[in-house]
């Protein structure tokens, strides 16, 4: 063990604890010490650390250059390891979340053709994801893939308006997640976006950064009082482009007062077809709550696709049949163009078989509708809406997030290309 001691006593102020070294060998500061420690430049060595009086009167070689020999109108260099007290951050104690994520979200980097080249090449010199020795060698190869590629890089816009119901009866799959994080990647890569929030648990609303207390317009008044759908949207403040039909937990009781109405399957419909003419928008996205219900039927009136987000467990591939189902009653009997387009498999877990049995017979059953992209678990996922925001601005370099952005590009490459 080593002794703590202090340079206290010695005609100096009270010191920093060091830690005696044994043998010979001069005091050794402890490693966080050593990172808070700031050399300070010869002419603000003030009389009261000096000990002597004078500062003039330290030998130079403790100084470094003479002050006579520098200039008195430039500042002296400072070394790489010289840091500012009042503005450094200690290394060894990183901040909850990056600091300028949720500013980097607001602009999309523009990137030159030369540039391009330059981050293809460096793509192409990546070992391949079977290639790393080991397994995170792998998982950071591709990371790194993904950042190079996607960061930065508008994707292109559908040839239509995409309206997306975000769907499953069985309850934390990441519905929620999947669809603000998609719709966020999105809206940073260039596009207009809107998500509305059918859960009367109002997650989505609290993951976007938009007030949802009882009380404030939402979707409750579009549903059940007729109301315009212009009147209670709002942008998110965290993602610019990307905007939100709030939900409160007045809409908990919207399904007892729907019965009662009028063509009562539709009424999300055609709120939402009444907006979209006057405001375009590239995506779509409803938020769906955990059943099939006067709420999930109202949203696969109202879109042609459906977005099912599938956990890598068997629990999630057995409601999937239900799911299908209750989706293929509703083309029969109210919307003929409904049909299911998009599966993301979540919460994939690459150290079992089981992740990967599942992800392989939901790719066996549905090749064309399932995305290449799977997303891992990640507690900044989980993290990031208790901040009002997502991982993607949350923690835009976290493997979740990348993998979010992967699959957007998906999602957008076929938009492009006319097909759901």
């Amino acid at each position: 063990m080593h002794d703590v001691v202090t340079v206290a006593g010695l005609g100096w102020p009270t010191g920093r604890p060091t830690i005696a070294a044994g043998l010979g060998w001069p005091p050794r500061e402890s490693a966080s010490e050593r990172v808070r420690t700031t050399t300070a430049p010869p002419s603000t060595v003030s009389r009261e650390t000096s000990g002597e009086g004078d500062p003039a009167s330290l030998d130079d070689s403790l100084l470094g250059t003479p002050a006579a020999t520098q200039d008195e109108g430039a500042a002296a260099p400072a070394s790489a390891g010289d840091v500012s007290r009042e503005t450094s951050v200690d290394p060894l104690d990183p901040p909850d979340r990056p600091v300028d994520a949720v500013e980097a979200s607001r602009s999309i980097a523009t990137v030159s053709v030369d540039a391009v080249a330059a981050i293809d090449a460096v793509v192409a010199a990546l070992p391949d994801d079977d290639d790393g020795d080991t397994p995170l060698a792998a998982a950071i190869a591709v990371d790194t893939r993904r950042r190079l590629v996607l960061t930065g890089r508008p994707l292109p816009p559908p040839t239509h308006t995409r309206v997306l119901t975000v769907a499953n009866q069985k309850g934390g799959v990441g519905k929620t997640t999947t669809a603000v994080n998609i719709a966020a990647a999105l809206a940073q890569s260039g596009l207009k976006v809107l998500v509305v929030d059918l859960d009367p648990q109002g997650n989505a609303s609290t993951a976007l950064g938009v007030d949802h207390r009882s009380g404030v317009p939402s979707v409750y008044e579009v549903l059940v009082d007729g109301a315009e759908m212009t009147g209670v949207v709002v942008e998110s403040p965290t993602v610019a482009g990307l905007f939100c039909v709030p939900a409160t937990i007045d809409l908990a009781g919207a399904e007892i007062e729907l019965v009662s109405l009028v063509a009562r399957e539709g009424r999300l419909a055609r709120a939402l077809a009444a907006h979209l003419a006057d405001t375009a928008y590239d995506y779509v996205f409803i938020d769906c709550p955990p059943s099939l219900g006067l709420l999930t039927v109202n949203a696969f009136v109202a879109a042609r696709e459906v977005f099912i987000p599938i956990q890598c467990e068997y629990y999630a591939l057995e409601g999937l049949s239900q799911l299908l189902r209750s989706v293929e009653m509703i083309r029969s009997h109210l919307n003929p163009e409904l049909a299911v387009s998009t599966i993301l498999l979540t919460m994939h877990d690459g150290r079992t078989r089981l992740s990967s049995q599942v992800a392989d017979e939901v790719r066996e059953h549905f090749p064309e509708q399932t995305l290449r992209t799977t997303i891992p678990r990640s507690v900044r996922v989980s993290e990031a809406p208790s901040f009002g925001e997502t991982v993607m601005t949350y923690d835009p370099l976290n493997s979740a997030a990348l993998a979010y952005l992967e699959a957007a590009a998906q999602i957008a490459e076929r938009g492009a290309q006319g097909s759901r």
